[in-house]
């Protein structure tokens, strides 16, 4: 039985193996061969981290916030071919954590390539897959948004928080948002993504846009929350994969060793 296609007529079929069993079967030509080396390679790199399985999370900042956000059914397709992602509530819960990631980059890269990236992901979809959840519904722009922004933000900044704000004394409307908008409504949501998630695709988001102050503001944040050296260093190595696949510059990308003295 045939499933829907990728945007550029590639396809994968719906194979049943067992009575109560479905695969992914991905047939050849549906991940080009270059795209699926991708994502490998950065799996396996991360393997040898302690960050767990959020390789995807770098994949998938890295793509939208760089040229390829498209790109993104590729990397479902190839996510819900796994093992671990067999069953459709098992989907559900991966479909959460890709847009949950979307959603917070929004303030990182702007709207419009995360609607890229989750339109492209609808489109490979099948609709018992599908998850209705509104995790922001209840938000209100309130004290409380506020209180849980700027915990994140002393989490991330710490000592530098006062320095950092105050390069917006003359533009108090970026203040404004940074406290409440990206950090209130966006990075201190807990409910789907923990610390390291969101830090991760912060600075993956940050840094794939090859812009050397909030990367360094975020590589010595990831350092701040306990992500190791050496995890932020194949974090920053991984980017750069995803950077010359898509023909994206990093020149202008601090070292982690560079950072590590403001940490």
């Amino acid at each position: 039985m045939s499933g829907e296609g990728f945007a550029e007529g590639r396809i994968y079929l719906l194979i049943s193996i067992v009575p109560g069993l479905q695969i992914l079967a991905i047939m050849a030509d549906s991940i080009p061969p270059t795209n699926l080396q991708l994502f490998r390679d950065v799996e396996q790199t991360f393997a040898s981290t302690g960050l767990g399985s959020r390789w995807y999370i770098l994949v998938l900042a890295a793509l939208v916030g760089g040229n390829e956000p498209e790109m993104a059914d590729q990397l479902y397709v190839y996510l819900i071919s796994k093992p671990e992602c067999q069953e459709s509530h098992q989907r559900q819960a991966l479909v959460r954590r890709l847009r949950e990631t979307l959603l917070k980059l929004v303030p990182i890269i702007g709207v419009c390539k995360p609607i890229e990236a989750i339109i492209a992901i609808k489109k490979v979809e099948r609709e018992e897959d599908r998850d209705y959840s509104f995790s922001r519904k209840d938000w209100k722009c309130d004290d409380d948004n506020l209180e849980r922004g700027m915990q994140w933000l002393q989490q991330i900044y710490a000592g530098n928080i006062d320095d950092t704000l105050a390069l917006f004394d003359a533009h108090k409307d970026f203040q404004w948002v940074s406290k409440n908008i990206t950090y209130g409504l966006y990075l201190s949501d807990r409910q789907i993504l923990d610390d390291y998630d969101t830090e991760l695709l912060t600075l993956v988001g940050i840094m794939i846009q090859n812009l050397p102050m909030e990367t360094h503001w975020h590589i010595r944040g990831a350092r701040r929350i306990g992500i190791s050296k050496e995890d932020v260093k194949t974090i920053v190595s991984c980017v750069g994969k995803v950077a010359n696949f898509m023909g994206v510059k990093q020149n202008r990308i601090p070292l982690v060793e560079d950072v590590e003295k403001d940490v």
